[in-house]
């Protein structure tokens, strides 16, 4: 099924839950013939900005890199999802700029996990690491995640499923219609 593309960022603490729910999203869309593509934060700073380190300009770079690439793709009418933390405001509203500037559609969601939820997650140990001296820098503990004041939509993947998580993005691209 062709259709239209959109790029989502899926932005939220570490271990909130974006690759998760952009998985299970992705999975949905395949499903029904879209053309989907996943661009994990992690796995794009391996491959994409392996120069880059953590610092405020540096994180930024990275999350613009990937919201480039995402557009590219949405604006050939590929789904991108961007599961990535993009923890500062002016990073993100740079790719958001980008996006309007060249007329694709973008939606921004924040996975919005309290930090004891993913601290207890801990998928990667990064705030065992962190607790235990090894780590600094760890968004939403020793650096700063600036929430997104008015996101397109915000989820709560701690008092629902995945399940109910991609089904309301899912509803919330229906309702824009770029799906």
């Amino acid at each position: 099924m062709a259709g239209n593309g959109v790029t989502v960022l899926l932005t939220g603490l570490p271990s909130s839950g974006k690759t998760t729910l952009a998985c299970a999203l992705a999975k949905w869309l395949r499903g029904e013939g879209r053309q989907v593509e996943v661009l994990d934060g992690d796995e794009m700073r391996k491959l994409l900005s392996p120069e880059l380190g953590f610092s405020r300009e540096d994180r930024g770079t990275h999350v613009q890199r990937i919201g480039f690439i995402a557009q590219l793709l949405s604006s050939h009418g590929v789904v991108t999802l961007m599961p990535v933390i993009a923890p500062y405001a002016s990073s993100r509203e740079a790719v958001r700029a980008h996006h309007q500037a060249a007329h694709t559609s973008y939606v921004e969601v924040h996975v919005a996990t309290p930090l004891e939820v993913c601290s207890r997650r801990d998928v990667k140990g990064l705030y065992a690491r962190q607790a235990a001296g090894k780590v600094s820098g760890l968004t939403g503990v020793d650096d700063p995640y600036e929430e997104p004041e008015a996101p397109d939509m915000r989820i709560t993947t701690h008092t629902e499923d995945v399940k109910e998580s991609a089904a309301a993005v899912y509803a919330l691209l229906r309702s824009r219609r770029v799906l």
